[in-house]
């Protein structure tokens, strides 16, 4: 059986966003909530593109 997570919260990945804008960096976020920085990263550049739209 495949090890995968089940998907964040969208109240979890709003909460990373906003706080990568208020300037903590991915990875500190990552290891402070066992998430992955790069689904971090996707995640806020992901909510650039929305709210360009």
């Amino acid at each position: 059986m495949p090890n995968t997570r089940r998907p964040y919260p969208p109240e979890f990945r709003c909460q990373m966003v906003e706080l990568v804008r208020a300037g903590r960096s991915p990875d500190e976020l990552a290891r402070e909530f066992e998430a992955s920085g790069q689904s971090i990263r996707n995640r806020v550049a992901r909510g650039h593109l929305d709210a360009m739209l």
